[in-house]
């Protein structure tokens, strides 16, 4: 089933074997990204092909990694709706504002796509132990999706994750750890030990296969606004993968020949408290700084280096697009906002993006007529310690 023609790294081009496990680039570090055979892959998956297909992120299969369809470790992940968000559009003199529903995923975050695709992808390749660091959510979708899998999960998280999160891993079997310190040292604490326990690291962006997982957001884009991207995404970026995967989807989607050469203009929103992507926009690096003293409500946004930040602020730069951080307590006001005008509760994550877009358009980055798309990346039932 498989139309993968090998690996090739995000930054030196490097390529690797399609069947090989690897976590990054062994020449220089970076992420490796999955590269496709999309010739032969649009012989059958076409637009008009998806009609009767899978209503979850499965639907692109001949643009997944598995081979075998054995593998895929699937609890209904995608497919998400995107919601025509009219009376928020109306409170800010919009009329196509549009939200993107993640929390509607298995594990309640758009977690799910990525460690459904990592999972499958060390079920097929043969691995038993799978371990990472987390914020939260992306903890509670491995410990899930190992759990189906039958394979064990080794996560460490900030010892101030919401203890939603925590109480969802240790439900799912996971083996948790809780380490006094932020993402980056439960990242430094896997590095430390996987190869003696014999785990293999998912992190974010240091394996190939999760940014697979979060394109499906590219493509179920699309493919719901009728092969029509619109004319901004806001997208709240910690890691980042998400929006990484969405503009491989759309390159993906463009050599196909599903959509033209267009593209949205991109916006990272970060929280004021940990906005190393915004810091390095503004200053026109192309690397961001690990970010000090890194400290928000926002626990998926509090994240102080990512690996893939040059990707991230390529894609940034190349669409046009720009960089936002805002203050806890606008983002906090934000969530009681969409509850109120939508019925949605929305994580904190999700709900920065609405002072995000109101300062857009009062320096008229965005213009009220355009058609703008919002990211709700978690539910915010998971958050209700932080809401008290």
């Amino acid at each position: 089933m498989t139309n993968v023609t090998h690996l090739e790294c995000s930054a030196c081009g490097t390529h690797y074997p399609a069947a090989e496990l690897l976590n990054v680039c062994t020449a220089c570090g970076k992420p490796l990204l999955v590269r496709y055979d999309l010739a032969r892959a649009s012989r059958s998956l076409t637009r008009d092909s998806l009609s009767a297909r899978r209503a979850d992120m499965w639907r692109y299969r001949e643009v997944m990694p598995v081979e075998n369809d054995a593998n895929i470790v699937s609890l209904g992940e995608g497919w998400t709706p995107l919601f025509h968000a009219r009376r928020l559009g109306e409170s800010l003199g919009m009329s196509e504002l549009h939200i993107k529903d993640e929390s509607l995923n298995p594990t309640q975050s758009f977690k799910a796509r990525g460690m459904s695709a990592a999972v499958s992808m060390a079920l097929e390749l043969g691995v038993k132990k799978l371990a990472a660091p987390s914020a939260g959510n992306a903890a509670g979708a491995l410990a899930a999706y190992a759990a189906k899998a039958g394979l064990e999960a080794y996560l460490f998280m900030p010892s101030d994750t919401p203890r939603a999160n925590i109480v969802e891993c240790e439900q799912t079997g996971a083996h948790v750890t809780l380490i006094d310190g932020l993402i980056t040292d439960c990242g430094a604490e896997v590095a430390r030990r996987k190869d003696a326990e014999g785990w293999f690291d998912v992190s974010t962006l240091k394996e190939p296969y999760r940014v697979e997982g979060k394109k499906t957001l590219g493509y179920e884009l699309a493919e719901q606004l009728g092969w029509r991207l619109p004319d901004v995404i806001l997208y709240p970026t910690g890691g980042g993968t998400g929006l990484v995967g969405m503009w491989k989807a759309f390159d993906e989607m463009e050599a196909m020949g599903w959509i033209g050469a267009d593209r949205p203009r991109m916006v990272t929103v970060q929280a004021a408290g940990c906005a190393p992507i915004v810091r390095a926009f503004e200053s026109g690096a192309t690397h961001a700084d690990e970010f000090p003293n890194a400290a928000t409500v926002a626990s998926g946004l509090r994240v102080p280096k990512a690996i893939g930040d040059f990707l991230i602020l390529d894609a940034l730069r190349k669409s046009g697009g720009t960089a936002v951080a805002v203050t806890d307590d606008d983002l906090m006001a934000a969530v009681g906002e969409i509850g109120r005008l939508e019925g949605m509760f929305v994580a904190p994550e999700g709900a920065a993006c609405v002072p995000a877009l109101r300062n857009l358009l009062d320096r008229g980055e965005v213009q009220r007529d355009e058609q703008v798309v919002l990211f709700n990346t978690g539910a915010g039932i998971k958050y209700i310690d932080a809401m008290a």
